[in-house]
């Protein structure tokens, strides 16, 4: 029986392992490395955040970004975005120097046995372990509004459901969403041609600005700090202190994992956007049904309506009228929603044990540690706990030090391992309190 299983070997799940296997913990880590940001995101895409702020964690900091350019003659550059292909290639230089040998077959049930867990692989070996770190990564959690959900892929699919998007030359696409993915997506698309436009139910799109110098003045530091979510002190805080986050009351928790850092385009796909694709704000999709040669969009569109002088617009009272659109295909980028129910591969009768929170994620202590003792999250799914780091690669400079802990705690505790807990329900701030300790 191994100590720890780590089910998930993207950033978060090889970061963990790479503090376990530093601690001389018994290990095993399952899953294909770097599965979301080889297979789910097309070439000529760039990571987001800055290359300071996307390095994996190890204990030592030996395996960073940076280390990884520099050994082959590039160099991480504030302000110049990393290819996505740059940084699955790094995720997989990681896994090779700071991580035990990656079983890539996938775990298709996780279950509780006596003392601790036990795994059924796809290819039908079991494994146990006392405890368990679940790294699922975004992919479980993919979001589709309702009005285009049901309808067959060829017509209908998720932005994170493409590798590439040459299959989609020649077709006429619709984007739905005010994002990155949407932005960068729709810019990929019109770069090879294909005709595309944008929805979005935003009145206005956000655009990041191009981040200041690194080294500037100490009172524009003071001003606007940076940190890996951007600069000033709010993002700061989120980036550096996602421990003092998690002691704020759950409702603010759950709001300002909702709406902070909300739907915006890097900077430097704006100039590749605005002059190739077609914008429609204002819009939403109301239903949709398959026609031939694709699909018919039924599209609300909201105009200003009359509402009180010098009011922002989004304030105004607004008017609804619809159209119908015609498109060949439909991209929706509009993200993820990590709720517990979403939380493959776990068993119905353990995910049913799971306390949630208002937002129907998953609660987790402040070591990681679900309601189900021995079994830890990481990566988005504890966004509501720990904040907006969570949803970024830097969020597991923080997780993985701080699970660890909490799975070196749970061992040495040991009698708690197994030990079925009663139903999962949402419960009061202070049950939850008592679910860990």
């Amino acid at each position: 029986m191994y100590d720890l299983l780590v089910v998930g070997a993207g950033p978060y799940g090889l970061s963990v392992a790479a503090h376990a296997a530093a601690a001389g913990l018994s290990l095993r880590v399952l899953g294909r490395p770097m599965a979301s940001w080889r297979d789910h995101m097309p070439r000529g895409m760039f990571l987001k955040s800055e290359p300071w702020a996307s390095s994996l964690s190890d204990p030592e900091g030996r395996w960073r970004l940076d280390a990884y350019c520099a050994g082959r003659g590039t160099t991480a550059r504030h302000a110049e975005p990393i290819p996505v292909e740059t940084f699955a290639e790094y995720g997989l230089w990681f896994a090779r120097n700071a991580v035990p040998e990656v079983d890539e077959h996938q775990v298709t049930r996780l279950a509780p046995c006596p003392g601790g867990f036990e795994a059924v692989l796809d290819d039908g070996r079991t494994l146990t372990a006392r405890t368990v770190a679940l790294a699922v990564g975004v992919m479980p959690f993919t979001e589709i509004p309702a009005a285009l959900r049901g309808l067959p892929p060829a017509l209908v699919s998720h932005s994170s459901h493409h590798a590439d998007l040459d299959h989609l030359r020649g077709k006429d696409v619709t984007v739905v969403g005010a994002g990155q993915a949407a932005l960068e997506t729709a810019a990929l698309l019109a770069e090879q041609g294909t005709r595309v436009r944008v929805l979005a139910r935003t009145a206005r799109l956000s655009w990041n600005e191009v981040p200041p110098p690194r080294r500037r003045p100490w009172w524009r530091s003071l001003r606007a700090p940076h940190s890996a979510l951007g600069c000033g002190w709010r993002n700061w805080c989120y980036a550096e202190h996602p421990g003092l986050f998690h002691h704020l009351p759950e409702p603010t928790r759950a709001r300002v994992a909702a709406t902070a850092l909300g739907p915006a385009g890097a900077w430097w796909v704006r100039d590749r956007v605005e002059p190739s694709v077609e914008i429609h704000l204002g819009h939403r999709v109301a239903a949709a049904r398959p026609v031939p040669g694709g699909l018919r969009l039924e599209v609300v569109r909201h105009t200003p309506g009359a509402g009180p002088a010098g009011e922002p617009e989004a304030l105004q009272a607004w008017s609804a009228r619809t159209r119908c659109l015609d498109t060949e295909h439909v991209i929706a980028a509009t993200g993820f929603r990590a709720t517990a129910d979403r939380l493959a591969p776990l068993s119905p009768d353990l995910r049913g044990t799971l306390l949630t929170l208002s937002d129907g994620s998953p609660a987790v202590g402040s070591d990681f540690e679900s309601s189900y003792p021995g079994l830890f999250l990481a990566g988005l799914v504890t966004a509501t706990g720990f904040g907006p780091a969570m949803r970024f690669v830097h969020g597991a400079t923080f997780t993985a030090p701080t699970l660890l802990r909490g799975v070196r705690r749970r061992l040495a505790a040991g009698a708690g391992v197994g030990t079925v807990p009663a139903p999962g329900r949402r419960g009061s701030r202070e049950t939850r309190a008592a679910a860990h300790g």
